[in-house]
């Protein structure tokens, strides 16, 4: 056994109004907020602005999102307030777009790669 307090399994914690909004570099009109990772995982904040789309993208990893406020269309299903979408790895994100402008809390894998992908390509 180890007296290192970094080789035991820590709790991490933050207010997320003391982490700035910072813009995404995959698509204009996105802000984010880097809430916090571990084993593998991250979580973000993720703000559209009305108007908003994302390139259409496979997923290498799993994705969930909650919505928090507004509405975004999810592969031509629209998301409100509350909604929960949960995309497997190997599925191809089409279409995501908010054109009232939302936020919502994204769960990622921190290996997955953004790999876009034209439009009707799978």
């Amino acid at each position: 056994m180890t007296n290192d307090p970094s080789a035991v399994p820590q709790f991490h914690w933050s207010d997320s109004n003391d982490v700035p909004w910072i813009p995404s570099v995959l698509a204009n009109g996105v802000k984010v907020k880097n809430l916090g990772k571990a084993n593998g995982r991250a979580m973000q904040l993720v703000r559209f602005s009305p108007g908003t789309a994302f390139p259409d993208h496979l997923h290498t990893g799993p994705e969930f999102i909650y919505v928090l406020e507004g509405e975004v269309t999810w592969n031509g299903r629209p998301l409100e307030r509350g909604c929960v979408g949960v995309a497997e790895a190997g599925t191809v994100e089409r279409g995501f777009r908010s054109m009232t402008g939302c936020v919502f809390l994204l769960v990622y894998d921190l290996d997955q790669l953004f790999d876009s992908v034209r439009p009707g390509r799978s």
